[in-house]
């Protein structure tokens, strides 16, 4: 049987989210703004299932505006936010997701100063460096990820928050890979806006949120369309939406069974990966999320690794599922301080509800086999 151990990249449908959705795949296809009776129950499907993500990160409904997924979030956040002020200085974590680099570096163009904030050996902010930018003059925007989506490293963002506020300046949280997996509350971290995706919890693709705070100006990145309070125009994915509101409410009620679960096999895949000479776990000692693990094998390509795995029905990645197939080696490690030659070695396993002991075990057993055939060759 394959082994799939790629979830931060997606998750499968959980079969009670498909549920969810199905009325609105195949019932009347009604456009929510419509204002008869079909229009109207498309309408109360969407506000449904706002109440269910408002939840998931304790906000209030009205906070949460649906878009397209994490990197759609995550660019209306920054340009948003950018747009409704003079160019001015923007921060964001060397190790986010590339959604937030490169929508941060973009602004470059449009004479903002952009710079990233650097991270220690075990990929937390360095609070000093930190500290002395926001000293500088004219921040307007800190953006830092809740946990990273390729080591799991989970960042102290109610502390960042209160630095950054002290500076006068917005944070923006990005928490694709933290909500559902972990307890993320929006008001104890004191974001004042935050990303989602529907696919990293069991959802579909192709839909997630911004939550945004009532008080922070955020111009759109699209016209034409009043839908969202006309900060995100356009004709809602009803039956996307339904869906991730349920895999929210699932995600919700679910937490602490999926951690129970998940955790012990993160440990167990860890303590394997310890006897197996020359190999090297990024981040560990820091506090994680409890279904990634990112490690290099001494000797071996990521990328080559990662097909020697799916040759043998084992599903992993070598970093960041945006970033694949490109060559380079992780920007993560790079900021962490790794050298290049580790950094192109990393493998990223990330576990998901449906994941055994067996499937640690087999992984494990031929993570041994390749690395005594690289000692013996």
């Amino acid at each position: 049987m394959p082994i799939y151990l790629d979830h931060n990249a997606t998750t499968h449908l959980d079969p009670r989210v498909l549920e969810a959705m199905l009325p609105y795949l195949s019932g009347p296809a009604a456009n929510a703004s419509s204002l008869h009776r079909y229009g109207r129950i498309a309408r109360d499907a969407i506000e449904a299932a706002r109440v269910q993500v408002a939840q998931l990160v304790g906000v209030t409904p009205r906070e949460v505006i649906w878009t397209s997924g994490g990197t759609e979030s995550n660019n209306l956040a920054i340009k948003g936010v950018a747009d409704s002020f003079a160019p001015a200085r923007l921060l964001y974590g060397a190790t986010e997701h590339p959604a937030v680099m490169e929508a941060a570096e973009s602004l470059a163009a449009h004479a903002w100063n952009v710079e990233a904030i650097a991270v220690d050996r075990r990929g937390h902010v360095v609070d000093s460096a930190l500290q002395a930018q926001l000293a500088k003059a004219d921040v307007k925007l800190v953006s830092l990820m809740r946990a990273n989506n390729e080591t799991g490293v989970i960042q102290d963002i109610a502390h960042y928050a209160g630095l950054v506020h002290a500076a006068g300046a917005w944070l923006h949280v990005d928490a694709v890979q933290a909500a559902g997996k972990m307890p993320v509350d929006m008001s104890e971290l004191g974001a004042d806006l935050m990303s989602l995706s529907s696919h990293k919890i069991y959802g579909p693709k192709g839909i997630g949120a911004l939550v945004v705070r009532a008080e922070v100006e955020l111009r759109p990145l699209m016209h034409g369309g009043a839908q969202e309070r006309g900060v995100r125009g356009g004709t809602e994915n009803v039956a996307a939406i339904a869906g991730f509101g349920c895999a929210a409410e699932l995600a919700m009620q679910e937490l602490e069974t999926r951690t129970a679960h998940l955790l012990p096999l993160r440990e167990r895949l860890e303590a394997g990966l310890r006897e197996i000479p020359g190999t090297l776990v990024f981040g560990a000692g820091a506090e994680r999320l409890a279904n990634t693990l990112q490690f290099a094998l001494a000797g071996y390509d990521g990328e080559a690794l990662l097909m020697q795995l799916d040759r043998r029905g084992m599903a992993v990645s070598s970093g960041s599922a945006c970033a694949a197939g490109n060559g380079a080696p992780s920007h993560v490690l790079i900021a962490m301080g790794y050298d290049t030659v580790t950094a192109k070695g990393a493998i990223r396993v990330s576990l998901g509800k449906d994941n055994t002991a067996d499937d640690i075990d087999r992984l494990l057993a031929v993570l041994g086999e390749i690395a005594r055939s690289l000692v013996a060759a």
